[in-house]
């Protein structure tokens, strides 16, 4: 793995592709100076900054405020495209097909007793009694997951983005390869928490295919593109990607599937990177 100094960057950077927790937001979930500073060189450069995370997209109020000519952001892992200029709007939506969500249920409950699980829609989360309870969404339904599930006729719920799926006792990378080999034939399994929390979305959807066919509308190759990650969630990206760079706090699978690293969210790791290609940029004019 090599030092942000000695990656080679894109030839030309046409998009910064940049997960939020644990990498362009501080602990705190705020964003620096620092970084503020160089998202909005970036963008007046003509680089286009996409924010790609597993949050839902109503929880992106963190960064709403700091978007500058795009508003593009990827959220829920790939399941949706949002508009953040436009209240959040939902530009596309990849859903989780609700007979493979149920199957997940059904065969976690078996190959993991203890598993409780929560349901992410479009129109909000709804969880288990024995679920953590949302406290951003004090107006979620609580109900056993089949019951959340349920829909009266095919097609009359809105459209699933993610399950989620909480155990109290197994390891969070043990419950990671525990579900891909249960279901992983159903059904894409990541994590992107520090306890045993995991992900489901639908087959193929994650933010490496999401940002790849967002980028092939706008004519923008792998080789163009420079992405940021901390966690198991954002490995697909990293790997797609012509230069990605995992945070000096990531995780391994992070560290492995990117070509560099950088500093960690808290030493302001994405901006160290945004203001070397900059100045490469400004170096070449």
């Amino acid at each position: 793995m090599t030092s942000v100094t000695e990656t080679p960057l894109p030839a030309v950077t046409r998009l910064i592709a940049t997960d939020l927790d644990g990498t362009l937001l501080r602990d705190d979930k705020t964003l620096s100076a620092r970084t503020l500073a160089a998202l909005a060189a970036a963008e007046e450069a003509g680089v286009e900054v996409f924010f790609v995370t597993g949050r839902p997209a109503r929880w992106m109020d963190v960064v709403r405020a700091h978007v500058q000519s795009h508003g593009t952001a990827i959220c829920a892992n790939g399941a949706v495209v949002t508009d953040l200029r436009r209240d959040g709007e939902l530009l596309s939506v990849r859903p989780l097909e609700r007979a493979a969500a149920l199957h997940v249920v059904r065969t976690l409950r078996e190959a993991a007793p203890g598993a409780s699980f929560a349901v992410e829609l479009t129109t909000g989360i709804n969880y288990e009694p024995a679920y953590p309870p949302f406290h951003l969404d004090p107006g979620a339904t609580v109900a056993v997951a089949e019951k959340l599930l349920h829909e009266d006729a095919p097609g009359a719920g809105a459209p699933v983005l993610k399950l989620l799926a909480h155990h109290t006792e197994l390891a969070p990378d043990a419950f990671l390869a525990l579900a891909r080999s249960a279901a992983g034939d159903r059904a894409a399994f990541t994590r992107s928490s520090p306890s045993a929390l995991l992900e489901v979305s639908g087959l193929g959807v994650s933010k490496a295919t999401t940002l790849a066919a967002c980028c092939a509308e706008r004519g923008i190759a792998a080789a163009e593109v420079v992405a940021f990650g901390d966690m198991p969630n954002d490995v697909e990206m990293l790997r797609w990607a012509g230069a990605s760079f995992a945070m000096g706090n990531a995780h391994p699978a992070a560290v492995a599937a990117a070509t560099g690293r950088t500093a960690t969210n808290e030493e302001d790791g994405v901006a160290v990177v945004i203001e070397r290609i900059l100045a490469a940029r400004a170096a070449t004019r």
